[in-house]
């Protein structure tokens, strides 16, 4: 029997966080992972991360999963992949099924980092062929290249659903319609408009009736809901489609801490079934923790803060860190913790219905209701400016956790303030250099530049593409507005791509200076 320190199962962000955390303070660490490459669900991240620098925001998931194997192993972490952990007992003994054997570890203390696993929901034909989990459709498409399908419906508003739409745009699919039986989108709404502006519509209200087929999926019928979640007849819409994207929620993989006898609670808030634990993940068994979205689903940002207290706290009671070094690096966690779960999307709103904004601003019905803030919506907020020279246009609506538009702008033009859920606002007398970097390091692509006397009579606006083939300078195409309507005839002026910039391309269009205000994205024809 193999003895270690610490047993880490799973080899996400939670799960190699913490084994990093332990192993720093000169624990002897190994992980488990059921998976053939590590990182968890971090290698299908292709978009960039919501938080501040301390959170690694801007940078794209696979990249932080990259960073984070390489820290891993330059501190001696043991991985090993294609090993199921089959089995938790007394004295923290480990069984552990790898090529087919079944293997025995001893650790003095066990973080538990499994994960969550995805929702479905039944519906007449929810077995058939290419119905299928968001999940499942990031790993064919980010992790092998393979796209789900061609025609595709995506089933959940959540920040997973609108994600995966976006991602499924970028793979070259066709997103026919993003339905949710729920009222009002239930992600970040910078995620929705970066959807909504490429004229993908929202059904909110709706849900799959059927999806028909008898071998693979041919079509999906949803139909409007009433205030019980039942199908009102006559309101039912046919789409033709050959694949349902699921994004319905995740619900914690807690069977393992069920099995070390670790007292349980269903908690509806947290995704079902979790341990009790304290501020560290410590649950009831001493030295058992749980960390990242076995304990509560989150985002990755916080499962990360979450393996490293998890990490740090096994350490301290298996006296490998004295009280003073571990209360002062926890104190630093828990407040970077603390800033991820300010605004209208901490833990403690989950359900609740926000009518404001922390700045007292009416949060935008449209943009809730139907995926994109109406026009006249727009004008309320902090980030919406009007100057004759060119400036930034901020269209970050909600109290998200997101500052890196604040440190991308070395001339002082964006201010989010310490509060890191504060609503970024234009620095009145800053001059823009318009380098760019704001549009290109914002992670909800939601900051435009505009210049409003680009030449009589017309404008010019520069917004983030993210899609392949990068538009010409000199094409003509369509001006979109924030709901993907067709607005005017609009020309390239400029496409420009930088290693700064991460793969996010900045296009520049011009526009009639009537519509300087409402064109946000471009198309060519037969395009998105």
């Amino acid at each position: 029997m193999d003895r270690y320190n610490l047993i880490v199962v799973g080899a996400g962000p939670a799960g190699l966080s913490a084994a990093i955390e332990a192993s720093k303070k000169g624990m002897s660490v190994i992980v488990f992972d059921e998976n053939s490459r590590p990182g968890g669900q971090l290698f299908k991240q292709i978009h960039k991360f919501f938080g501040s620098k301390e959170h690694k925001a801007k940078v794209r998931g696979f990249n932080i999963g990259s960073e984070l194997l390489k820290e891993a192993d330059s501190n001696g972490v043991k991985v090993e992949l294609d090993a199921t952990v089959t089995g938790i007992f007394q004295n923290k003994e480990v069984t552990v099924k790898v090529k087919g054997e079944i293997r025995h570890y001893k650790a003095d203390s066990v973080i538990i980092a499994t994960g969550a696993s995805e929702n479905m929901v039944p519906f007449e034909g929810w077995t058939l062929p290419g119905v299928i989990g968001a999940g499942a459709a990031q790993t064919l498409m980010n992790l092998h290249g393979v796209k789900p399908g061609k025609k595709i419906l995506v089933l959940g508003s959540g920040n997973v659903g609108l994600v995966v739409g976006f991602q499924l745009l970028q793979a070259g699919c066709k997103l026919i319609a993003l339905v949710d039986a729920a009222p009002r989108i239930g992600g970040y709404g910078v995620h929705a408009a970066k959807l909504a502006r490429t004229g993908v519509p929202f059904y909110l209200g709706y849900t799959i009736k059927k999806v028909e087929g008898d071998e693979n999926v041919q079509g999906v019928i949803i139909g409007k809901v009433d205030d019980k979640f039942n199908i009102i007849p006559g309101s039912e819409i046919h789409f033709d489609a050959d694949t349902v994207c699921v994004a319905v929620g995740l619900s914690p993989m807690s069977q393992l801490l069920k099995m070390a006898s670790c007292k349980m609670e269903d908690n509806p808030k947290k995704g079902g079934q979790v341990p009790l634990v304290d501020e560290y993940g410590e649950t009831s068994v001493p030295c058992i923790f749980a960390a990242g979205d076995v304990s509560g689903i989150e985002e990755a940002s916080s499962a990360m803060i979450k393996g490293r207290m998890a990490g740090l706290r096994a350490a301290y009671k298996l006296g490998f860190t004295d009280e003073e070094a571990m209360s002062c690096t926890e104190k630093k966690y828990e407040a970077d913790l603390a800033s991820l779960r300010q605004g209208m999307f901490a833990p403690d709103k989950r359900g609740k219905k926000i009518e404001l904004t922390d700045e007292g601003i009416p949060i935008s019905k449209n943009l809730l209701e139907k995926g994109f803030i109406a026009d006249e919506e727009i004008r309320c907020f902090p980030g919406f400016t009007k100057q004759r020279c060119i400036h930034p246009v901020i269209e970050c609506t909600q109290n998200i956790p997101c500052n890196p538009c604040q440190d991308a702008c070395k001339k002082g033009c964006i201010k989010v303030g310490d509060c890191i859920t504060a609503l970024p606002c234009v620095s009145e007398g800053a001059k823009c250099s318009a380098c760019g970097m704001c549009v290109a390091n914002c992670s909800g692509q939601a900051i435009f530049l505009v210049n409003e006397d680009f030449e009589p009579d017309y404008c010019s606006i520069t917004f983030p593409y993210e899609f392949l083939p990068l538009p010409q300078k000199g094409e003509i195409g369509t001006a979109l507005s924030r709901s993907g309507q067709s607005l005017c005839p609009a020309e390239i002026l400029e496409v420009k791509t930088s290693a700064a910039y991460d793969k996010t391309c900045l296009v520049t269009m011009k526009v009639p200076s009537a519509f300087v205000d409402k064109a946000r994205f471009w198309k060519k024809e037969g395009g998105l």
